[in-house]
């Protein structure tokens, strides 16, 4: 990654922040427009009621869905790495196959949601609920999750990733059974 690739990505996590932290043009309904790059146009659902909208295929990436509410939508094949999806609720909802490599992606309710072959590289996942989730497939590789998190997902893990080939047990660094998981952090 280049250094102005890097400060780029930097600068928009913290205007993202910002818009989280201090409601700073926050939307309500419909998208809000940013531009990723001349010409691109980066759609903004801040603290949006997108429940059951069909996003399926779209290209979303670097776009924001903080604070929203997106239960039982569709997001199954979407480019969404480089998202802040921070306090977002996609209870239900279909994110097979989504791309959410590089999020920011901590205390979302990932409860119930079709995880599966889904790429979370990279993404923190912090104070999130992947509880009743399926995850087949998923590649979590260097995820930053809850150890309870991480320990209940290993109990469930199976499959290998279609895009990246990494199997999903191997991304959640699970060793033997499969509720034993290796923590990042050992114990002191």
């Amino acid at each position: 990654m280049t250094f102005d690739r890097l400060v780029s990505k930097t600068i928009k996590l913290a205007l993202s922040l910002l818009v989280i932290f201090f409601g700073v043009n926050p939307v309500f309904a419909g998208a809000n427009v940013a531009t990723k790059g001349e010409g691109d146009e980066v759609p903004s659902y801040v603290r949006s009621d997108i429940t059951g909208f069909d996003f399926h295929g779209e290209d979303l990436h670097l776009s924001s869905i903080a604070g929203a509410v997106a239960r039982d939508a569709d997001f199954s094949n979407v480019d969404l790495h480089g998202t802040t999806l921070t306090l977002s609720d996609l209870k239900g909802s279909n994110l097979n196959g989504i791309d959410l490599t590089d999020t920011l992606s901590d205390r979302v309710n990932f409860q119930k949601t079709d995880l599966r072959n889904a790429v979370l590289v990279n993404m923190i996942a912090s104070g999130s609920s992947f509880a009743g989730a399926q995850i087949d497939g998923a590649d979590f590789t260097f995820a930053i999750l809850d150890s309870e998190d991480q320990r209940n997902l290993c109990k469930i893990a199976d499959g290998v990733n279609p895009t990246t080939g990494v199997s999903t047990r191997e991304s959640l660094e699970c060793v033997g059974d499969k509720d034993v998981y290796k923590p990042a952090m050992p114990s002191a």
